[in-house]
């Protein structure tokens, strides 16, 4: 909440992660929590699946696996859509929080990139434009800080949304 704020998405940081709320998502955190990873791999690794996840994901647009549809290019069973550039500024505001949460003192502005590029080969259903944003941004974040990073989110990235001028 307090990072989406801070780049000025405030209904988004009310009701982000409510879902965890539910008995679907609570229980499993209360059984598999650890502390120091998701409890969400601690049930996929005991039960083959995490139906935490499932239920998590298809109702948090700030995950891009939420975004992954079928496909009508021939090519390919399911693929990435675009998210929405408030979506990916929320997603980068989870990446940060989560890295803060999980590495404690250990935590620097490189690591939420660092974990994004360990799986960012093996990510194919993600759009190409919402991956290169993420990259950008948390590549930014890294090179820049905090501060900097959150400021040009708030200022150029979601100013400049496509998606905010077809509202209008």
């Amino acid at each position: 909440m307090k990072y989406c704020f801070r780049i000025g998405l405030y209904k988004q940081g009310l009701l982000h992660d409510l879902s965890k709320y539910s008995p679907t998502e609570f229980l499993v955190g209360c059984r598999y929590y650890q502390g120091d990873r998701s409890p969400n791999n601690a049930e996929r690794e005991a039960t083959g699946v995490s139906l935490a996840w499932l239920h998590h994901k298809g109702r948090n647009r700030h995950h891009f696996e939420h975004w992954v549809d079928y496909s009508l290019d021939g090519e390919h069973v399911i693929m990435g859509a675009q998210m929405p550039r408030r979506y990916v500024a929320e997603m980068v505001m989870d990446r940060i929080s989560a890295s803060r949460t999980y590495l404690g003192d250990a935590y620097d502005d490189g690591q939420p990139l660092e974990y994004f590029l360990k799986s960012k080969e093996k990510l194919w259903f993600i759009h190409p434009q919402t991956k290169k944003e993420l990259e950008g941004l948390l590549r930014m974040l890294q090179a820049r800080g905090e501060e900097k990073t959150l400021r040009y989110i708030r200022c150029v990235y979601l100013a400049k949304d496509p998606a905010k001028k077809k509202k209008r």
